[in-house]
């Protein structure tokens, strides 16, 4: 098993920043690919940002690209997501989620483990 914890939401004011992060534990060598996603009320889970372990791509989705950065500290096991010139579209509960399967996906229900969530609110 892979737990997975979140930490970082808040409320901002539209153009702020945040930072979530995402600390991994348990059998992390398992784990092929880390993902960020995210979901508001009455709408779909939805792909944010993401990356595999054993390469140097990273993957955004065309809303948060050129705002958002996803990276990694491999000593920590740790997963961050850097959100600059936040936007009220982007309040919603943000996941971070890990998938043991060999190919990069942004579909959420190929992702094997999942964190509780955190809030992140953007007023405008």
């Amino acid at each position: 098993q892979v737990q997975l914890l979140e930490s970082g939401g808040g409320l901002v004011q539209a153009g702020d920043s945040l930072r979530l992060s995402c600390a991994a534990s348990g059998r992390t060598f398992s784990i092929y690919a880390m993902g960020w996603f995210r979901q508001a009320p009455g709408r779909e889970r939805e792909f944010v940002a993401g990356f595999s372990w054993r390469g140097s791509s990273t993957y955004y989705a065309d809303s948060v690209k050129g705002r958002f950065t996803i990276s990694r500290d491999n000593t920590k096991n740790t997963v961050y997501l850097q959100m600059n010139s936040l936007k009220p579209d982007d309040t919603a509960v943000y996941y971070c989620a890990a998938d043991k399967a060999v190919v990069f996906s942004t579909t959420p229900y190929e992702y094997d483990y999942w964190g509780q969530g955190t809030q992140v609110t953007v007023s405008s």
